[in-house]
């Protein structure tokens, strides 16, 4: 093989065809192949490749950490899971409809596990992703705003395809953080959209808000068109830990 074609395709950042090409021209000589079909061959190999990294990218931007996907989800533990419903959404149509998605109900039932997974189909779709939990996401607008920087991660959470928040009301909100996440919501409201996992229910969040008015404006604008997804039954890593003993 000429080293200056390799060369040429290093400078012209073409890895995939680079890795590819020996097996390509082999298989286009044993088999016939017109200069057209071993185009699209190798074409199709920098395709593969420049996906598989974007995807790569997208998932380690969107810091989701331990992978967890739908086929690692055992809907067998708790029948109450609509499986047919949970796999629609993973159709990441949800997304391109700016819809929300709410994972509700006691600490265990997989909430947090099914909005991961859905998080990692849709980056492995080409959404961005951004995962938050509530501690973390507030944690870092506080810090933000203190190295006045506040405007800089509120634009990068506007811009995001998706974005979770993981343990959403874990405790009450002061209102300058009230005022943040305000900012986040209504930005993007009917734009973006809002994953969020909680153990409390709906009726129970006016109550994290400082401010009854903003409460409601945040709150309309998070159930708008927004799935929510009850989870009852046992928790799932009590039901592994008993196994575990036995």
């Amino acid at each position: 093989m000429n080293d200056q074609i390799f060369q040429q395709l290093r400078i012209l950042k073409l890895p995939g065809i680079r890795e590819h090409l020996q097996v390509r021209l082999m298989e286009a000589e044993a088999n016939n192949l017109s200069y057209e079909d071993f185009l699209s061959m190798l074409l199709a190999d920098e395709l593969d490749l420049r996906t598989s990294r974007r995807i790569e990218r997208l998932l380690h931007r969107a810091h989701l950490g331990k992978e967890m996907t739908l086929d690692t989800f055992d809907f067998s533990f708790n029948p109450s899971i609509n499986a047919k419903r949970i796999k629609a959404l993973a159709s990441c149509r949800f997304i391109e409809r700016s819809e929300g998605v709410f994972f509700l109900g006691p600490t265990g039932t997989g909430k947090t596990h099914l909005a991961k997974a859905l998080a990692h189909q849709a980056c492995r779709m080409m959404f961005s992703v951004a995962f938050y939990s509530f501690h973390q996401l507030f944690a870092e607008l506080a810090t933000a705003d203190l190295q006045n920087r506040l405007h800089v991660l509120i634009n990068r959470l506007l811009k995001v395809d998706l974005l979770v928040i993981d343990d959403f009301g874990f405790k009450t909100i002061d209102q300058q953080s009230a005022e943040r996440f305000y900012a986040i919501v209504d930005g993007r409201f009917r734009s973006k959209s809002i994953i969020l996992t909680s153990n409390r229910a709906m009726t129970d969040w006016p109550a994290l808000f400082p401010d009854p008015v903003m409460a409601n404006a945040i709150l309309d604008r998070l159930a708008h068109t927004s799935h929510q997804i009850v989870l009852k039954g046992q928790s799932y890593r009590k039901k592994l830990q008993v196994k575990e003993e036995d």
